[in-house]
């Protein structure tokens, strides 16, 4: 029997579907990987913000981890929402304890709508403890300044970031140019430690883009979970990313500034098609 790909996303759960554990698990499942969850936080939030977070104990969200990859195991881990400093701690012992090697750290810091998903004095453990185990890190623009310290206004300002970025441990480091102002293209700046490599896609003018970074990471966990090497996993990513928006532009869901997608867009295209074939 062929083996089916596994990958597990541990974040915050986004009650509105549009990001978060929700979003993670549409995209492995649109992606043909068998998606589990290890949830960090509740968020009470929808298209207009997040209203309300609990965060749940770090022993639970252990026991979470253990009862997943104690028995199902993971062939990609994909980390999103960690909210503070103690669920981090665990979080990495827990990547240690089980040998991880496929890791993709999403260091989501604010929803799409600039609420704070993550605790400003759990940025140096994010780094500290986190990053040294990645394989992958995607920092958009307001999280790579974050992590720098610096304004970051054009690509090369993007290739430093990565660089600084790569120093703090991961093997792989992506600062995502979607919010880059004065572009007309959306371009990635990805980064090995010794080669850069710009990911180039049209900039789609759309509103629904919240999720975008959850969907990204946990499409690069997808791929890594397939057996893709980082750099085509990556590809790959923005490829399916660049698609779910452009599908998703007569996508219409809820009164806020920031919609959600539709991650089966593309599925649901090609539906049609197979079965007039068929």
């Amino acid at each position: 029997m062929k083996p089916l790909p596994r990958a597990l996303t541990i974040a915050g759960s986004d009650s509105g579907g549009g990001a978060g554990i929700q979003a993670d698990l549409k995209t492995f499942g649109a992606l043909g990987v068998y998606g589990m969850s290890v949830l960090t936080a509740l968020t009470a939030q929808n298209t207009r913000g997040v209203q309300a977070v609990f965060e749940l104990p770090p022993d639970f969200v252990a026991a979470q981890i253990d009862s997943v990859l104690g028995d199902i195991g993971a062939d990609a881990v994909k980390t999103g929402m960690l909210a503070n400093a103690a669920i981090i701690e665990v979080v990495a012992e827990k990547m240690r304890e089980y040998r991880v090697e496929r890791l993709v750290v999403d260091p989501v810091m604010r929803a799409k709508s600039g609420d704070p998903l993550l605790r400003p004095e759990a940025q140096e453990a994010l780094i500290r403890r986190l990053f040294p185990l990645a394989m992958v890190v995607t920092p958009n623009l307001h999280e790579a300044r974050a992590l720098v310290g610096r304004e970051l206004r054009s690509r090369e300002d993007m290739r430093e970031a990565a660089r600084i970025i790569h120093g703090m441990g991961p093997r792989w480091v992506v600062v995502k140019g979607g919010h880059l102002e004065g572009d007309d293209r959306s371009v990635d700046v990805v980064f090995d430690g010794r080669d850069f490599y710009e990911l180039d896609a049209p900039r789609v003018d759309t509103v629904n883009t919240h999720g975008t970074g959850c969907t990204f990471a946990s499409a690069i966990a997808a791929g890594l979970a397939k057996g893709l090497a980082p750099l085509e996993a990556i590809r790959q990513a923005k490829e399916y990313l660049t698609a779910v928006l452009q599908a998703s532009r007569a996508f219409k869901l809820g009164g806020g500034a920031y919609g959600p997608m539709d991650h089966f867009a593309l599925g649901k295209a090609e539906a049609p098609a197979r079965a007039a074939s068929g």
